[in-house]
């Protein structure tokens, strides 16, 4: 594994930000993106925009979900709106998600990138590598 690992790089693709705590009714304020805030779309399951615009068919969410392990984890999904219905994409592991919004969007990944890095250095969150 490379020292330095970068937003693009497929190393960075295994990142993952575990978070200290759940994301609850009581908490989800705390997790604002821009003008977003954390909505509840199904049982523990949490989703916030981090790009989404009129006029772009690409759309990307913040995702938080409790993995097998009962850790609380910051994934991301695409949008899809295309059949009628808006559905999101399989979740992306958290550094997967990043290097997806920073090929198409590298301003905006570099913000999300800050969000979640403020979230880690507020010790509210650690990033782990994640292996196969």
């Amino acid at each position: 594994m490379k020292d330095n690992i970068q937003l693009g790089d497929a190393e960075f693709g295994q990142m993952m930000l575990v978070l200290k705590e759940p994301v609850t009714q009581a908490n989800h304020k705390e997790f604002k993106f821009l003008d977003g805030e954390m909505q509840e779309i199904a049982p523990d399951i949490w989703a916030m925009p981090a790009y989404m615009t009129d006029d772009d068919d690409f759309t990307m969410f913040f995702l938080t979900t409790q993995i097998e392990s009962g850790e609380t984890v910051v994934a991301f999904a695409t949008g899809d709106a295309s059949h009628g219905d808006f559905r999101l994409s399989d979740p992306l592991i958290t550094g997967e998600g990043l290097n997806l919004l920073h090929q198409q969007k590298p301003d905006r990944a570099k913000r999300v990138l800050k969000f979640l890095n403020d979230i880690s250095k507020a010790s509210e969150g650690n990033w782990r590598m994640v292996t196969d």
